[in-house]
């Protein structure tokens, strides 16, 4: 695994789907023991700067990995898990 711990933002409108991913996000976070907050960014510039016209969107280093849905806490982890593996 890399020596920076991954960053992981969820960004979106502030609504609440986009607040639901964020909780969602750090349990998985928390139950993978990361050692990291999970970030929350309500700048919808952010998004389109993306290239993407729809929130919630889950990134892991800067790039989405979820876009448009809340997903269940298993997809979440998988997400997370296999992008922080694939730095290792």
């Amino acid at each position: 695994m890399s020596d920076q711990p991954p960053i992981i933002e969820v960004l979106g409108s502030g609504c609440a789907s986009c607040k639901r991913l964020h909780e969602l996000a750090q349990q998985v976070v928390d139950a993978l023991k990361l050692g990291v907050k999970v970030g929350y960014v309500t700048d919808v510039q952010r998004i389109v700067a993306l290239g993407l016209m729809s929130s919630p969107v889950l990134t892991v280093n800067g790039k989405p990995a979820l876009v448009g849905f809340v997903p269940d806490l298993s997809r979440i982890k998988e997400v997370i898990s296999a992008t922080v593996t694939a730095k290792a």
